[in-house]
């Protein structure tokens, strides 16, 4: 395939805390079936499913398809709301989707009247309980029987580094047990989804070493690779799911990430990790830089904000993370003149790089850890605190609302301080409109279509078909057609 006509599908799937401050207003389970149900039958921005896709973790009217392209639902596993982007090929799309997805969350909560007692969150962390959620980006790639078990290898040592300008940050530490951790008969009969085909569960205790890291998901990487998550979360998933693969290429399912705040940081992560698929498709991704223990160099480097750490490779020797990267980005150079996006993420690369390098504060305006980091240090001297106090989770938790008018974030972008990739009209555009050049503009107007019937009674809508009704069904298999000229028989 030649470099210029190359292109890669990018989504990323977000899974939001709920915070109630007002307990007449029930549990966050509660809240977010609300907003749920608002979205879909009040506001009617999408389909609610009628079907179960998972009888388990995603049974009928868990959510639904939205008229971006996108999907928001609520995933069984903790009861939490999730949204998915459409399928992107542009890194401004898949920004602007993302942060679409929030807004129409935001808007639902302002018109339901609860904003001022409801919050919602796109950290990765529960402080004091101790869970975390994910923030997970599907690539798609080509792959063959040895990928998962070989070829992937060679992504984690980009993946383990890249929190340098990818990770959001957070105070403290989690440490990991098993031993004196077993759910009782009563956890389990309230929890069934949490527990069920789980064979190792793990207790979570506060680390007070810590201070602040890198990365809010760190200290819960337990494998490389794996396929069942939970409590055995890996830095990737596999997944060999039909409706996300078109001849060769199958869907990458990247466990390992956080909710970007910051666009910029959004943006360069996909881009680069994009790149770095390239040279592992293209064989030309540095066999040196093999770690000798990823698991280990993931916890080291998010705990030193320094940044000069260094981890040890396959062959013994050692290097920092920006070592790691740049040597990695000398390579990805290769692509220069792709596409003018590709020039862009190599020009951001070497310059974070850079400033990371000579001064990791100079960062703040496109780096979440940064940021953080000196909102978080600002209030801890300002009010005498240290490191340990539980005051500083709340600053952590209030960076990550997604209410602009909450956020400490958006406090930030507000006054200018921050990097940005997309507008407020761009953002404001896809929360209905969808990728123009993806399979995610044609399941939109088939969307649309079935949400002008009175009461359409039967309909099934996925990633990879749309069925207006028992007899027709129109496909949707190749994620890089947009479908916009396909027949509608029957409406």
């Amino acid at each position: 395939m030649d470099r210029k006509d190359r292109l890669r599908i990018i989504g990323i799937e977000t899974e939001f805390g709920c915070l109630v401050m007002d307990d007449n207003l029930g549990q966050p389970e509660d809240i977010v079936e609300a907003i749920k149900d608002y979205i879909f039958r009040t506001r009617k921005l999408g389909l609610m499913d009628i079907h179960a896709r998972d009888e388990v973790f995603e049974p009928a009217q868990s959510g639904g398809f939205l008229l971006n392209g996108g999907r928001l639902y609520i995933d069984a596993v903790g009861s939490h709301l999730e949204y998915a982007t459409p399928e992107c090929i542009s890194l401004k799309d898949l920004v602007a989707s993302d942060r679409a997805g929030q807004r129409l969350i935001v808007q639902a909560l302002n018109e339901l009247g609860l904003s001022d007692a409801v919050s919602v969150y796109n950290n990765s962390i529960d402080h004091f309980g101790g869970h975390t959620f994910g923030c997970h980006e599907n690539f798609l790639v080509p792959m063959d029987e040895d990928f998962f078990a070989d070829t992937v290898q060679m992504l984690f040592p980009f993946l383990v580094t890249r929190q340098i300008f990818a990770g959001v940050g957070r105070v403290g530490g989690h440490v990991l047990s098993s031993e004196e951790f077993r759910p009782d008969y009563q956890q389990v009969v309230e929890n069934p989804i949490d527990y069920v085909w789980v064979s190792h569960v793990y207790g979570v205790y506060p680390d007070t070493s810590v201070a602040y890291q890198l990365s809010q998901r760190a200290d819960h990487i337990l494998k490389g690779v794996a396929s069942r998550v939970r409590f055995n979360r890996a830095l990737i998933n596999p997944k060999w799911e039909h409706f996300y693969s078109v001849g060769q290429m199958q869907r990458l399912h990247l466990l390992f990430g956080e909710s970007n705040q910051n666009e910029y940081a959004y943006a360069l992560k996909a881009g680069t990790t994009r790149l770095a698929l390239w040279m592992i498709e293209d064989r030309v991704m540095p066999s040196n830089l093999r770690l000798e223990n990823p698991l280990s160099a993931l916890r080291e480097i998010s705990r030193d904000p320094s940044l000069k750490v260094g981890v040890r490779l396959a062959d013994g020797s050692c290097a920092t993370a920006i070592e790691i990267q740049r040597r990695i980005l000398e390579i990805a150079e290769g692509y220069r003149g792709c596409h003018e996006e590709t020039d862009w993420v190599l020009d951001q690369w070497a310059e974070v790089l850079d400033g990371l390098q000579q001064d990791p504060n100079s960062m703040a305006d496109r780096i979440d850890w940064v940021a953080k980091y000196h909102m978080v240090d600002a209030y801890r001297k300002e009010e005498g605190l240290d490191w340990g106090d539980d005051a500083l989770h709340s600053v952590d938790l209030e960076y990550h609302n997604i209410d602009p008018e909450k956020s400490l974030f958006h406090a930030l972008q507000q006054s200018g301080e921050t990097r940005r990739v997309v507008s407020d009209l761009d953002v404001l555009d896809a929360m209905t409109d969808p990728p123009q050049n993806t399979r995610a503009l044609g399941r939109s107007r088939l969307i649309r279509k079935i949400l002008e019937r009175k009461n359409p009674r039967f309909y099934v809508v996925d990633w990879n078909a749309v069925a207006l009704d028992r007899y027709n069904i129109i496909d949707l298999t190749d994620p890089f057609e947009t479908y916009a000229d396909v027949s509608l028989p029957g409406i």
